[in-house]
């Protein structure tokens, strides 16, 4: 079993809490790492997260933390009593679940934690998975697939709003946590949203990619007026611009060309994604499919 131990930092990512909640646990309720191998830190076993998985679920529904610890410690595969409706309490996120297609347990344990408004879990694991993956990965496989499950399931339901909000945010902070490059370091790539463009977290997660490849920028952030971008393309030159739209509504093609009209027009113009339509793309405009081609493309024209 000592193989199959797990830390206390992969066992958060799997239950979707705080590092700091299972410490919590385990010190108040004695729901702890059981594997010990002298000289190391203790490991969590599968019979250990077993129980935590029992303790999460039921917090989650409402029940108290020390009686959601007295069945996870003594019955984890038994149900506790049924409470009277007068009792029980909202389940976390209204019943509603972020699906994630076949994105991993980091995403999952996001999802989860996304979904019970626990932003401290939020930030630990996105915050997290950066350190140990990078911000691209990260991206592609852990913040994306929740925030696509959370943009679906709104759609459905027109609920979750609360959530996206939040996860928004925390991932906002998360990106702007990765150090940039020295102070006065040239900023030769400007990053906007499109006028009326309010989706501007792709663009951080740029911003973060390309400050931990050491590379400088100038973020404007979502809704960017034709005359506010062409200013800024007249007074700081940038070698390559990316302009985001996240829907056709929003792709508003005349940005584009005023930016190849733009008397010191970029090197490189990137319409970067969903809402642009490639036939529609003027000539010498490159639509990157993902962060990682746009980081390759950047990379190229801005050293």
């Amino acid at each position: 079993m000592a193989d199959e131990a797990l830390s206390a930092g992969a066992v958060a990512r799997r239950l979707g809490v705080a590092v700091t909640t299972l410490r919590t646990w385990h010190q108040r309720y004695g729901l702890g790492p059981s594997s010990h191998v002298p000289g190391q830190h203790r490991r969590y076993t599968a019979e250990d997260l077993s129980r935590l998985e029992v303790m999460r679920r039921l917090t989650a529904e409402g029940i108290a933390p020390a009686e959601a610890a007295r069945w996870a410690r003594y019955a984890p595969d038994v149900p506790p009593p049924a409470s009277t409706p007068r009792e029980q309490p909202a389940r976390a996120g209204g019943g509603f679940a972020i699906p994630v297609g076949r994105a991993g347990p980091t995403a999952r344990g996001l999802a989860r934690a996304a979904i019970r408004l626990d932003v401290g879990a939020m930030r630990e694991i996105m915050a997290r998975a950066v350190a140990e993956q990078g911000v691209v990965s990260t991206w592609d496989l852990v913040v994306r697939p929740v925030l696509a499950g959370i943009g679906e399931r709104h759609m459905a339901t027109k609920r979750l709003i609360e959530v996206e909000h939040l996860f928004s945010r925390t991932a906002t902070e998360v990106l702007a946590a990765v150090p940039r490059p020295r102070a006065g370091a040239p900023a030769r790539i400007l990053l906007a949203c499109t006028d009326e463009e309010q989706h501007s977290l792709p663009l951080e997660a740029m911003a973060a990619a390309l400050a931990a490849d050491g590379l400088a920028s100038r973020l404007l952030g979502p809704r960017v007026p034709p005359t506010a971008l062409t200013d800024t393309v007249e007074r700081t030159g940038p070698a390559v611009v990316m302009l985001w739209s996240h829907a056709p509504e929003t792709a508003h093609v005349a940005q584009l060309v005023a930016l190849q009209e733009a008397p010191r027009r970029p090197v490189l113009i990137l319409a970067a994604g969903p809402g642009w339509a490639a036939e529609a793309l003027p000539a010498g405009v490159v639509a990157p499919s993902s962060l990682a081609e746009a980081l390759e493309l950047t990379r190229t024209w801005a050293r």
